[in-house]
């Protein structure tokens, strides 16, 4: 009996509509499926290890006079510095620099190479959530006694294109120095202990030497424990690195910054502007598109008025008259959906090749994120469709 009723009704079927909404529908349906699949597998570029995509920080510090040397001036950051940092309205966070308050001496060799170095040295720390590397093997347990360190990567570089190879020494890799232990010499409080340091990771963002928040509170506390810990450098997480206020403040305050981090905030930002704007044309086309179809839907409805009020009243229900347009709506969307997922996949592997040529190390992700998003697309758009076709059957047949 469908097939009758179908039969009648696909007379005022307009190819040529129907045509223009599949095509604008796929065109649509494949911009914001891409997009955001690009985007999630691009991601871990900028967001994995110390990318400077990962959040928008700024390092700041106080600016250090010549006269405010001679007069013995702080440049540390009081609680009324940092609370008032923290009440602008382009801050999100901040984190404080807590330094060491004790001796600290580290020694690094290895007997093959007929390498040994020691040094003086100092530790600081910040919370866990500003860290820029895995936080996989950044925790301090006192009875290992081996301490999670994280180093500049620039530390390394100096060494490797500088010390080693002025002296025709071996260079070292990050995962050869992950591997290497360090002596720790702790003295404060009338105590000297020896403990074990590895090397958890490297960091661009932070150009100190990094051990967990967790040590610093427990070791500040054994060999300083009257001393308090007053943080020269902040950390400060920004809405918009963009924002003209951020240098105002700074300049006011007689603040500085670390390195680009403004530069490398203001990249983020329009990086993510312009996958915004991509995905706004997408979901655009794809919102026009359904205003196609509902035109076509409604312009049939209307030529075959006559015929749907006829089988409405020979006992017809309105679901049952409604279900031809629906398949064909449903079915439409199903074809799109198949069809830009296709598209993606193809598309996909052009792309993720030039980005494990650039980063080999990199793992791409899966196919998940367009086929969520295409489902939820394709279900609230079948739905719309669906919930105006019975709206416009449901009005016939109140006549």
């Amino acid at each position: 009996m469908n097939r009758l009723v179908w039969k009648l009704l696909r007379q005022y079927i307009s190819i040529g509509q129907l045509t223009g909404f599949f095509l604008a529908n796929l065109f649509g349906m494949i911009i914001v499926l891409l997009s955001i699949q690009f985007y999630r597998d691009v991601l871990p570029v900028f967001t994995q290890g110390d990318s400077f995509m990962k959040k928008e920080y700024i390092v700041a510090t106080k600016k250090i006079s010549t006269l405010g040397s001679l007069a013995g001036k702080s440049n540390t950051f009081s609680e009324g510095d940092i609370e008032d940092l923290e009440d602008q309205p382009f801050t999100k966070s901040i984190g404080a620099f807590t330094p060491s308050l004790f001796k600290v001496s580290a020694g690094l060799g290895m007997e093959q190479a007929g390498i040994h170095l020691s040094t003086e040295m100092f530790f600081e720390s910040v919370p866990d959530k500003y860290v820029d590397v895995s936080l996989d093997k950044w925790h301090f347990d006192e009875e290992s006694g081996i301490i999670p360190i994280i180093i500049p990567r620039n530390y390394l570089n100096l060494y490797n294109f500088g010390f080693a190879q002025s002296r025709n020494l071996p260079k070292l890799s990050e995962g050869l120095m992950s591997m290497i232990q360090m002596d720790i010499l702790m003295r404060g409080n009338g105590r000297v202990e020896q403990y074990k340091g590895n090397i958890a990771g490297f960091s661009n963002r932070l150009n100190t030497i990094l051990v967990p928040q967790s040590f610093m509170d427990w070791a500040n506390g054994t060999f300083a424990p009257d001393k308090k810990a007053q943080p020269s450098r902040l950390i400060v997480e920004v809405k918009n690195p963009t924002d003209t206020a951020i240098s105002d403040y700074f300049q006011q305050k007689k603040y500085e910054t670390e390195g680009d981090n403004l530069d490398a905030g203001k990249t983020t930002y329009f990086l993510r502007l312009i996958t915004g704007i991509v995905m706004g044309v997408g979901l655009f086309i794809s919102i026009l598109s359904f205003y196609i179809l509902m035109l076509s839907i409604f312009l049939l409805l209307q030529k075959n008025t006559v015929k749907l009020e006829n089988l409405l009243l020979i006992g017809y229900s309105p679901n049952r008259v409604a279900m031809p347009y629906n398949m064909l709506t449903v079915g439409l969307n199903a074809v799109v959906l198949l069809l830009s997922v296709g598209c993606v996949a193809w598309l996909r592997t052009y792309y993720t090749e030039a980005i494990r040529l650039l980063f080999p190390q990199l793992e791409t992700g899966t196919l998940l994120p367009c086929l969520l998003v295409g489902g939820i697309l394709f279900l609230a758009i079948s739905l719309l469709n669906i919930l105006a076709i019975h709206r416009k059957i449901m009005s016939i047949w109140g006549r």
